[in-house]
């Protein structure tokens, strides 16, 4: 990433906002870097609600502290290692939020990508650091070095810089990235490491063909049609229910039809295509016995693999207006 947040003139005018003591002038040019900084937020603490929070944190934090600002650091800079102690302040309060090896990440919620820097440049946005297999292994770090690899790794900072926001040696930085390294090779094993070379953006033409598929056979309640686009190694994870992990396509589709989602037959579902975290996804809307109209239901976020759904990861669609998603059809 790079640190060209501001130009030499904007960080005078900066400078001059931050003297002022003029809040609407503070906030106009802090303001440009929210959906970046609430990405970076939400990599830390894997939740969406959480990570605007944090961010809107930041910002208070980040007028509490304008004296600090003295212009030897970009303007970018200074609000990422604000935001970074945020996530690290808010992490020492829960002791919910370090999953141990192999389990679920039950408060982990779905980003949606209208809420994404609009700059599809930016190595922040980049597909494979916001996809949801990224978000739950990086969970698995403890937080000072979840925050080093992010800055280091993810971000590109040297380790001199994120040694200063972090208040550690750098020394004490590399070691602590070493360790993320194992972790991170743990939980993505097929995966590369070179988080700085962003995978392609937008969803493949296999991608969006298969959520088409996946939507048809839903709205046709078609089982076999929805086995047939199911891998038989499926892993599937109902969040915020851990309960519900199963890892072949065959029990999870039982565990539909157990559950009554496609007992009464056809045009009892309607969906949309949608997309959250650079995935491809469906919004999964369910007519009542008695009702008239089609309800948000759930969101099945999809990783395709070989033209094959591998990993499904469903969850609970109500009450979450920033979705961005019509409560009803």
């Amino acid at each position: 990433m790079t640190d060209a947040g501001l130009s030499g003139a904007d960080q005078d005018t900066f400078v001059a906002a931050v003297r002022s003591g003029d809040p609407a002038r503070f906030s106009a040019l802090t303001e440009r870097h929210r959906r970046e900084l609430q990405v970076h937020c939400y990599r830390m603490l894997a939740n969406f609600e959480d990570a605007q929070d944090m961010t809107q944190e930041t910002f208070l934090r980040a007028w509490h502290k304008r004296e600090s600002f003295q212009g030897h650091a970009a303007v970018r800079t200074w609000l990422y290692r604000i935001a970074t102690n945020v996530c690290l302040d808010f992490l020492a309060k829960r002791d919910d939020r370090t999953p141990v090896a192999g389990s679920e990440v039950p408060y982990l919620q779905p980003y949606p990508d209208r809420m994404l820097p609009e700059d599809p440049q930016e190595s922040v946005v980049s597909r494979e650091t916001i996809e949801l297999a990224f978000i739950v292994a990086v969970q698995h770090l403890p937080p000072r070095q979840r925050a080093v690899f992010i800055l280091r790794d993810v971000l590109g900072w040297p380790a001199s810089k994120a040694a200063d926001a972090l208040e550690l040696s750098v020394a004490s930085v590399t070691s602590a990235l070493q360790r993320a390294r194992v972790t991170m090779r743990g939980q993505l094993p097929d995966r590369r490491l070179d988080w700085r070379s962003p995978a392609p953006q937008e969803l493949s033409a296999e991608e969006r063909a298969v959520v088409r598929s996946y939507i048809d056979a839903h709205e046709r309640s078609d089982i076999d049609g929805l086995m047939g686009l199911l891998r038989d190694d499926l892993r599937f994870v109902m969040i915020p229910d851990p309960g519900t992990v199963v890892v072949t396509a065959q029990d999870a589709v039982d565990g539909w039809v157990a559950h009554g989602l496609f007992q009464r037959g056809f045009d009892d579902w309607r969906c949309l295509v949608t997309t959250v975290n650079r995935m491809p996804a469906a919004a999964l809307y369910l007519r009542g016995l008695d009702d008239s109209a089609y309800r948000l239901f759930t969101i099945a976020v999809l990783r395709v693999v070989e033209g094959q759904v591998a990993e499904l990861t469903g969850f609970d669609a109500t009450g979450k207006p920033w979705l961005g998603l019509p409560p009803t059809l």
